[in-house]
């Protein structure tokens, strides 16, 4: 399965995919996340990073671009590297930072607007885009490559349960 899309009833919901999502990551991959202001981008990296073992807070890192949570998947410690990129003037600044390197097979890599570092980031494995959709959410997730494929294909998500 390289697309999925649903409909999440509230924030629950939200959650509860991060939750789901968390579950079907693997070392290396890289997740971006599209949509406004106000569209869950971060309470779905929230929920994930959450879900994947960090106990602590997860702060969103739009003042800091990115922020490391240590967890344990399978077994293995992984670096999920969230990044929050809405206050990029400009994709130089997104490669000055060196934050490139933390695209690797280590690391799980979760980007909240992409599109402002355009043309410098490495391509993700999986595109999720967030919409509003009266107190709900219209989400749509599509694999890029076979970590993304192979992602969805783990994905058991019921939703609004």
């Amino acid at each position: 399965m390289s697309h999925y899309k649903t409909t999440l009833a509230n924030e629950a919901a939200t959650q509860a995919l991060g939750k789901c999502l968390a579950h079907a990551l693997t070392p290396g991959m890289s997740i971006f996340l599209h949509g406004d202001l106000g569209a869950g981008k971060t309470a779905l990296a929230r929920a994930m990073i959450h879900a994947a073992g960090h106990a602590g807070n997860v702060k969103s890192p739009t003042y800091t671009l990115a922020e490391p949570y240590q967890v344990r998947l399978k077994g293995q410690t992984v670096t999920i590297m969230h990044f929050d990129l809405y206050r990029m003037i400009s994709a130089d600044e997104f490669a000055e930072a060196g934050f490139r390197d933390e695209f690797n097979d280590s690391n799980i890599c979760v980007v909240e607007w992409p599109e402002k570092a355009d043309g410098v980031l490495p391509e993700p494995d999986l595109n999720i885009f967030l919409r509003v959709a009266g107190d709900g959410r219209e989400v749509e997730l599509h694999a890029l490559s076979a970590k993304g494929v192979a992602c969805l294909a783990l994905l058991k998500f019921a939703p609004n349960l």
